[in-house]
Protein backbone atom coordinates (compact mmCIF):
# COMPACT_ATOMS: atom_id res chain seq x y z
CA UNK A 1 0.00 0.00 0.00
CA UNK A 2 2.43 2.66 -1.25
CA UNK A 3 -0.25 5.31 -1.51
CA UNK A 4 -3.85 4.65 -0.48
CA UNK A 5 -6.55 5.25 -3.02
CA UNK A 6 -9.55 7.43 -2.29
CA UNK A 7 -11.68 4.53 -1.05
CA UNK A 8 -8.93 3.10 1.14
CA UNK A 9 -8.14 6.53 2.52
CA UNK A 10 -11.73 6.83 3.68
CA UNK A 11 -12.08 3.23 4.88
CA UNK A 12 -8.89 3.27 6.96
CA UNK A 13 -8.71 6.98 7.74
CA UNK A 14 -8.82 6.41 11.52
CA UNK A 15 -5.82 4.10 11.13
CA UNK A 16 -3.90 6.31 8.73
CA UNK A 17 -3.87 9.29 11.06
CA UNK A 18 -2.42 7.24 13.91
CA UNK A 19 1.38 7.41 14.13
CA UNK A 20 1.44 3.76 15.31
CA UNK A 21 -0.25 2.67 12.07
CA UNK A 22 -0.13 5.18 9.24
CA UNK A 23 0.31 4.22 5.60
CA UNK A 24 3.14 1.78 6.33
CA UNK A 25 1.22 0.00 9.07
CA UNK A 26 -1.86 -0.31 6.90
CA UNK A 27 0.29 -1.80 4.16
CA UNK A 28 1.59 -4.37 6.64
CA UNK A 29 -1.95 -5.30 7.60
CA UNK A 30 -2.89 -5.72 3.94
CA UNK A 31 0.08 -8.00 3.34
CA UNK A 32 -0.58 -10.10 6.45
CA UNK A 33 -2.19 -13.51 6.69
CA UNK A 34 -4.17 -14.54 9.79
CA UNK A 35 -5.81 -17.88 10.54
CA UNK A 36 -8.92 -18.07 12.73
CA UNK A 37 -9.45 -21.55 14.16
CA UNK A 38 -13.20 -21.61 14.68
CA UNK A 39 -15.85 -19.09 13.67
CA UNK A 40 -17.97 -19.31 16.81
CA UNK A 41 -18.32 -17.05 19.81
CA UNK A 42 -14.66 -15.94 19.84
CA UNK A 43 -13.93 -16.33 16.15
CA UNK A 44 -16.90 -14.20 15.09
CA UNK A 45 -15.81 -10.87 16.63
CA UNK A 46 -12.15 -11.60 15.97
CA UNK A 47 -12.78 -12.23 12.27
CA UNK A 48 -15.06 -9.20 11.94
CA UNK A 49 -12.53 -6.80 13.45
CA UNK A 50 -9.57 -8.28 11.59
CA UNK A 51 -11.41 -7.96 8.28
CA UNK A 52 -12.57 -4.44 9.15
CA UNK A 53 -8.97 -3.52 10.03
CA UNK A 54 -7.81 -4.47 6.54
CA UNK A 55 -6.00 -7.76 7.14
CA UNK A 56 -5.28 -8.93 3.61
CA UNK A 57 -5.86 -12.66 3.97
CA UNK A 58 -8.09 -14.22 6.58
CA UNK A 59 -8.20 -18.01 6.76
CA UNK A 60 -11.04 -19.65 8.67
CA UNK A 61 -11.14 -23.26 9.84
CA UNK A 62 -14.76 -24.24 10.46
CA UNK A 63 -16.83 -27.34 9.68
CA UNK A 64 -20.07 -26.74 11.61
CA UNK A 65 -23.45 -25.42 10.55
CA UNK A 66 -25.29 -22.50 12.15
CA UNK A 67 -27.61 -23.54 14.96
CA UNK A 68 -30.24 -21.29 16.52
CA UNK A 69 -28.42 -21.55 19.86
CA UNK A 70 -25.36 -19.93 18.23
CA UNK A 71 -27.04 -16.61 17.44
CA UNK A 72 -26.96 -15.40 21.05
CA UNK A 73 -23.17 -14.85 20.84
CA UNK A 74 -21.87 -15.70 17.34
CA UNK A 75 -22.36 -12.31 15.72
CA UNK A 76 -21.16 -13.36 12.28
CA UNK A 77 -24.55 -14.96 11.70
CA UNK A 78 -28.19 -13.96 11.44
CA UNK A 79 -31.30 -15.97 12.19
CA UNK A 80 -31.75 -16.54 8.45
CA UNK A 81 -28.40 -18.39 8.43
CA UNK A 82 -29.64 -21.22 10.67
CA UNK A 83 -28.94 -24.49 8.88
CA UNK A 84 -26.27 -23.01 6.58
CA UNK A 85 -22.63 -23.96 6.76
CA UNK A 86 -20.94 -21.51 9.08
CA UNK A 87 -18.07 -21.07 6.66
CA UNK A 88 -20.40 -20.12 3.83
CA UNK A 89 -22.29 -17.58 5.94
CA UNK A 90 -19.09 -16.18 7.46
CA UNK A 91 -17.39 -15.74 4.08
CA UNK A 92 -20.43 -13.89 2.76
CA UNK A 93 -20.63 -11.62 5.79
CA UNK A 94 -16.91 -10.77 5.81
CA UNK A 95 -16.88 -10.06 2.07
CA UNK A 96 -19.76 -7.64 2.57
CA UNK A 97 -17.88 -5.97 5.42
CA UNK A 98 -14.61 -5.53 3.52
CA UNK A 99 -14.20 -6.69 -0.09
CA UNK A 100 -10.48 -6.01 0.22
CA UNK A 101 -9.97 -8.91 2.61
CA UNK A 102 -9.55 -12.31 0.95
CA UNK A 103 -11.29 -14.98 3.01
CA UNK A 104 -9.71 -18.42 2.60
CA UNK A 105 -12.13 -21.14 3.70
CA UNK A 106 -10.89 -24.35 5.32
CA UNK A 107 -14.08 -26.47 5.59
CA UNK A 108 -12.47 -29.08 7.84
CA UNK A 109 -11.87 -29.80 11.49
CA UNK A 110 -8.31 -29.05 12.50
CA UNK A 111 -6.63 -32.40 13.12
CA UNK A 112 -3.14 -33.75 13.57
CA UNK A 113 -3.12 -34.76 9.89
CA UNK A 114 -3.83 -31.29 8.48
CA UNK A 115 -2.75 -28.80 11.15
CA UNK A 116 0.83 -28.21 10.02
CA UNK A 117 -0.11 -27.70 6.37
CA UNK A 118 -2.80 -25.17 7.28
CA UNK A 119 -0.95 -23.27 10.02
CA UNK A 120 2.21 -22.90 7.93
CA UNK A 121 0.35 -20.64 5.47
CA UNK A 122 -0.29 -17.85 8.01
CA UNK A 123 1.58 -15.27 10.07
CA UNK A 124 -0.57 -15.42 13.22
CA UNK A 125 -3.11 -17.96 14.48
CA UNK A 126 -6.18 -16.88 16.45
CA UNK A 127 -7.44 -19.79 18.53
CA UNK A 128 -11.20 -19.54 18.94
CA UNK A 129 -11.70 -23.23 19.69
CA UNK A 130 -13.85 -24.47 22.56
CA UNK A 131 -12.22 -27.77 23.48
CA UNK A 132 -8.91 -28.93 24.89
CA UNK A 133 -7.80 -31.28 22.09
CA UNK A 134 -7.93 -28.42 19.57
CA UNK A 135 -6.21 -25.98 21.93
CA UNK A 136 -3.27 -28.33 22.43
CA UNK A 137 -3.16 -29.06 18.70
CA UNK A 138 -3.13 -25.34 17.82
CA UNK A 139 -0.37 -24.74 20.35
CA UNK A 140 1.86 -27.56 19.14
CA UNK A 141 1.38 -26.69 15.47
CA UNK A 142 2.22 -23.05 16.21
CA UNK A 143 5.34 -23.99 18.18
CA UNK A 144 6.53 -26.31 15.41
CA UNK A 145 5.78 -23.76 12.68
CA UNK A 146 7.12 -20.78 14.62
CA UNK A 147 3.80 -18.88 14.64
CA UNK A 148 2.22 -16.85 17.46
CA UNK A 149 -0.94 -18.35 19.00
CA UNK A 150 -3.43 -15.73 20.19
CA UNK A 151 -5.50 -17.73 22.66
CA UNK A 152 -8.73 -16.99 24.50
CA UNK A 153 -11.39 -18.96 26.34
CA UNK A 154 -14.71 -18.05 27.94
CA UNK A 155 -17.14 -19.52 30.45
CA UNK A 156 -20.26 -17.95 31.97
CA UNK A 157 -19.06 -14.45 32.98
CA UNK A 158 -15.31 -15.12 32.88
CA UNK A 159 -12.64 -15.16 30.20
CA UNK A 160 -8.89 -15.43 29.75
CA UNK A 161 -6.49 -14.23 27.09
CA UNK A 162 -2.82 -14.79 26.28
CA UNK A 163 -0.36 -14.71 23.41
CA UNK A 164 1.74 -17.87 23.22
CA UNK A 165 4.82 -17.19 21.11
CA UNK A 166 7.50 -19.80 21.71
CA UNK A 167 10.12 -17.67 19.94
CA UNK A 168 10.11 -15.25 22.88
CA UNK A 169 8.03 -16.72 25.68
CA UNK A 170 6.04 -19.67 27.02
CA UNK A 171 3.55 -21.78 25.10
CA UNK A 172 0.14 -23.10 26.11
CA UNK A 173 1.65 -26.30 27.48
CA UNK A 174 3.86 -24.29 29.84
CA UNK A 175 0.68 -22.96 31.46
CA UNK A 176 -1.36 -26.16 31.16
CA UNK A 177 0.99 -29.18 31.00
CA UNK A 178 -2.01 -31.52 31.15
CA UNK A 179 -5.70 -30.95 30.49
CA UNK A 180 -7.85 -30.69 33.62
CA UNK A 181 -10.53 -33.30 34.25
CA UNK A 182 -13.57 -32.36 32.15
CA UNK A 183 -15.87 -32.50 35.18
CA UNK A 184 -13.97 -29.46 36.46
CA UNK A 185 -14.34 -27.57 33.18
CA UNK A 186 -17.85 -28.01 31.77
CA UNK A 187 -18.48 -26.80 28.25
CA UNK A 188 -20.34 -23.59 27.48
CA UNK A 189 -23.27 -25.74 26.35
CA UNK A 190 -23.36 -27.29 29.82
CA UNK A 191 -22.50 -24.28 31.97
CA UNK A 192 -23.56 -21.41 29.74
CA UNK A 193 -21.84 -18.24 28.61
CA UNK A 194 -23.10 -14.67 28.56
CA UNK A 195 -23.40 -13.70 24.91
CA UNK A 196 -21.44 -10.46 25.25
CA UNK A 197 -18.45 -12.16 26.93
CA UNK A 198 -16.93 -13.80 23.81
CA UNK A 199 -17.50 -10.48 22.06
CA UNK A 200 -15.13 -8.85 24.56
CA UNK A 201 -12.50 -11.60 24.46
CA UNK A 202 -12.70 -12.08 20.69
CA UNK A 203 -12.23 -8.35 20.18
CA UNK A 204 -9.19 -8.46 22.45
CA UNK A 205 -7.82 -11.34 20.35
CA UNK A 206 -8.18 -9.14 17.27
CA UNK A 207 -6.39 -6.30 19.09
CA UNK A 208 -3.48 -8.52 20.12
CA UNK A 209 -3.23 -9.91 16.59
CA UNK A 210 -3.11 -6.43 15.05
CA UNK A 211 -0.39 -5.41 17.53
CA UNK A 212 1.66 -8.45 16.51
CA UNK A 213 1.23 -7.68 12.81
CA UNK A 214 2.19 -4.04 13.28
CA UNK A 215 5.02 -4.82 15.68
CA UNK A 216 3.64 -2.27 18.12
CA UNK A 217 2.88 -2.22 21.81
CA UNK A 218 3.40 -4.89 24.43
CA UNK A 219 1.63 -8.13 23.48
CA UNK A 220 0.44 -10.59 26.12
CA UNK A 221 3.51 -12.81 25.83
CA UNK A 222 4.32 -14.36 29.20
CA UNK A 223 1.13 -12.94 30.67
CA UNK A 224 -2.34 -14.36 31.22
CA UNK A 225 -5.13 -11.79 31.31
CA UNK A 226 -8.17 -12.81 33.40
CA UNK A 227 -11.49 -11.01 32.97
CA UNK A 228 -14.38 -11.13 35.44
CA UNK A 229 -17.50 -9.78 33.79
CA UNK A 230 -19.61 -9.78 36.95
CA UNK A 231 -17.05 -7.78 38.87
CA UNK A 232 -15.95 -5.87 35.74
CA UNK A 233 -12.30 -6.41 36.59
CA UNK A 234 -9.13 -7.44 34.81
CA UNK A 235 -6.13 -9.00 36.49
CA UNK A 236 -2.90 -10.35 35.10
CA UNK A 237 -0.82 -13.39 35.99
CA UNK A 238 2.77 -13.98 34.85
CA UNK A 239 3.45 -17.15 32.87
CA UNK A 240 7.00 -18.49 32.59
CA UNK A 241 8.49 -20.82 30.06
CA UNK A 242 8.83 -24.35 31.40
CA UNK A 243 12.31 -25.68 30.57
CA UNK A 244 10.84 -29.19 30.68
CA UNK A 245 7.91 -28.36 28.37
CA UNK A 246 7.56 -31.17 25.81
CA UNK A 247 6.73 -28.63 23.07
CA UNK A 248 8.97 -25.59 23.62
CA UNK A 249 11.35 -26.67 26.39
CA UNK A 250 15.07 -27.29 26.28
CA UNK A 251 14.62 -30.89 25.14
CA UNK A 252 11.28 -30.97 23.29
CA UNK A 253 9.76 -34.39 22.70
CA UNK A 254 6.87 -33.24 20.50
CA UNK A 255 8.20 -33.11 16.96
CA UNK A 256 4.85 -33.51 15.19
CA UNK A 257 1.17 -33.23 16.17
CA UNK A 258 -0.01 -36.18 18.26
CA UNK A 259 -3.37 -37.85 18.94
CA UNK A 260 -5.01 -35.15 21.05
CA UNK A 261 -8.25 -37.00 21.71
CA UNK A 262 -6.29 -39.70 23.51
CA UNK A 263 -4.09 -37.12 25.28
CA UNK A 264 -7.13 -35.28 26.61
CA UNK A 265 -9.13 -38.37 27.58
CA UNK A 266 -10.36 -38.06 31.14
CA UNK A 267 -10.97 -41.68 32.01
CA UNK A 268 -9.76 -45.05 30.83
CA UNK A 269 -10.76 -48.66 31.25
CA UNK A 270 -14.05 -50.30 30.43
CA UNK A 271 -16.13 -48.29 27.93
CA UNK A 272 -19.38 -46.83 29.24
CA UNK A 273 -22.46 -48.80 28.17
CA UNK A 274 -25.04 -46.67 26.35
CA UNK A 275 -28.75 -46.83 25.57
CA UNK A 276 -30.42 -44.98 22.69
CA UNK A 277 -33.37 -42.66 23.33
CA UNK A 278 -35.58 -45.07 21.39
CA UNK A 279 -34.53 -47.97 23.58
CA UNK A 280 -35.23 -45.96 26.72
CA UNK A 281 -38.64 -44.91 25.43
CA UNK A 282 -39.51 -48.53 24.75
CA UNK A 283 -38.46 -49.50 28.26
CA UNK A 284 -40.43 -46.69 29.84
CA UNK A 285 -43.53 -47.76 27.90
CA UNK A 286 -43.14 -51.37 29.03
CA UNK A 287 -42.75 -50.55 32.73
CA UNK A 288 -39.01 -50.50 33.36
CA UNK A 289 -37.48 -51.43 36.72
CA UNK A 290 -34.33 -49.32 36.46
CA UNK A 291 -33.66 -46.21 38.48
CA UNK A 292 -33.33 -43.06 36.39
CA UNK A 293 -30.75 -40.39 37.17
CA UNK A 294 -30.33 -36.90 35.69
CA UNK A 295 -26.92 -35.31 36.47
CA UNK A 296 -27.56 -31.86 34.96
CA UNK A 297 -27.81 -28.62 36.92
CA UNK A 298 -31.16 -27.31 38.27
CA UNK A 299 -31.41 -24.44 35.71
CA UNK A 300 -31.06 -27.00 32.90
CA UNK A 301 -33.65 -29.27 34.51
CA UNK A 302 -36.08 -26.33 34.61
CA UNK A 303 -35.83 -25.99 30.82
CA UNK A 304 -36.64 -29.61 30.02
CA UNK A 305 -36.77 -32.95 31.82
CA UNK A 306 -37.87 -36.55 31.33
CA UNK A 307 -40.50 -37.81 33.76
CA UNK A 308 -39.20 -40.21 36.38
CA UNK A 309 -35.56 -39.05 36.47
CA UNK A 310 -34.08 -38.15 39.86
CA UNK A 311 -32.04 -34.92 39.64
CA UNK A 312 -28.62 -35.12 41.29
CA UNK A 313 -26.09 -32.72 39.70
CA UNK A 314 -22.81 -34.37 38.79
CA UNK A 315 -20.89 -32.26 41.31
CA UNK A 316 -23.10 -33.57 44.12
CA UNK A 317 -23.28 -37.20 43.02
CA UNK A 318 -20.42 -38.58 45.11
CA UNK A 319 -21.94 -37.14 48.30
CA UNK A 320 -25.46 -38.37 47.46
CA UNK A 321 -24.79 -41.96 46.44
CA UNK A 322 -26.90 -43.10 49.40
CA UNK A 323 -30.01 -41.99 47.53
CA UNK A 324 -29.41 -44.67 44.90
CA UNK A 325 -29.79 -48.46 45.01
CA UNK A 326 -26.56 -50.24 44.07
CA UNK A 327 -28.47 -53.43 43.22
CA UNK A 328 -30.67 -51.87 40.53
CA UNK A 329 -29.67 -50.86 37.05
CA UNK A 330 -29.13 -47.10 36.76
CA UNK A 331 -29.84 -45.17 33.54
CA UNK A 332 -28.08 -41.79 33.56
CA UNK A 333 -28.75 -38.74 31.41
CA UNK A 334 -27.38 -35.22 31.04
CA UNK A 335 -27.54 -32.66 28.23
CA UNK A 336 -25.64 -34.44 25.46
CA UNK A 337 -23.94 -37.44 27.07
CA UNK A 338 -20.61 -36.17 28.40
CA UNK A 339 -21.50 -35.75 32.05
CA UNK A 340 -23.61 -38.91 32.12
CA UNK A 341 -20.60 -40.91 30.93
CA UNK A 342 -18.54 -39.37 33.74
CA UNK A 343 -21.32 -40.19 36.21
CA UNK A 344 -21.36 -43.80 35.03
CA UNK A 345 -17.61 -44.09 35.63
CA UNK A 346 -18.07 -42.65 39.11
CA UNK A 347 -20.94 -45.03 39.87
CA UNK A 348 -18.98 -48.05 38.68
CA UNK A 349 -16.07 -47.07 40.92
CA UNK A 350 -18.53 -46.82 43.83
CA UNK A 351 -19.78 -50.37 43.34
CA UNK A 352 -22.74 -49.93 40.98
CA UNK A 353 -22.45 -52.89 38.63
CA UNK A 354 -25.17 -51.96 36.11
CA UNK A 355 -24.94 -48.38 34.82
CA UNK A 356 -26.01 -47.10 31.40
CA UNK A 357 -25.60 -43.67 29.82
CA UNK A 358 -28.38 -42.24 27.64
CA UNK A 359 -26.77 -41.77 24.24
CA UNK A 360 -26.89 -38.11 23.21
CA UNK A 361 -28.55 -37.12 26.47
CA UNK A 362 -31.78 -35.22 26.79
CA UNK A 363 -30.99 -33.27 23.62
CA UNK A 364 -31.17 -36.48 21.57
CA UNK A 365 -34.34 -37.46 23.43
CA UNK A 366 -35.95 -34.15 22.44
CA UNK A 367 -35.02 -34.62 18.80
CA UNK A 368 -35.86 -38.30 18.38
CA UNK A 369 -38.54 -39.15 20.94
CA UNK A 370 -40.27 -36.00 22.17
CA UNK A 371 -40.00 -33.32 19.43
CA UNK A 372 -42.17 -30.87 21.38
CA UNK A 373 -39.68 -30.73 24.25
CA UNK A 374 -37.70 -27.49 24.71
CA UNK A 375 -34.03 -27.67 23.63
CA UNK A 376 -31.08 -25.56 24.68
Amino acid sequence: MAEPGIEDSLRYSRHLVMPEVGVEGQRRLRESRVLCVGAGGLGSPAALYLAAAGVGTLGIVEADVVDLSNIQRQVLYATADVGRAKLEAATERLAALNPGTEVVPHPVRLQAENAMEIVAQYDVVVDGSDNFPTRYLVNDACVLAGKPDVHASVFRFEGQLAVFDASRGPCYRCLFPEPPPPELVPSCAEGGVLGALPGILGSLQALETIKLLLGKGDPLVGRLLLFDGLGMSFRELPVSRDPDCPACGERPTITAPVDYEIFCSSWAGEPVQTMTPEQLAQRLDSGHDAQLLDVREPPEHAIASIDGFLLIPLGELEQRLGELDRQRECVVTCHRGGRSAQACALLRAAGFSRVVSLEGGIDAWAQRVEPGMARY
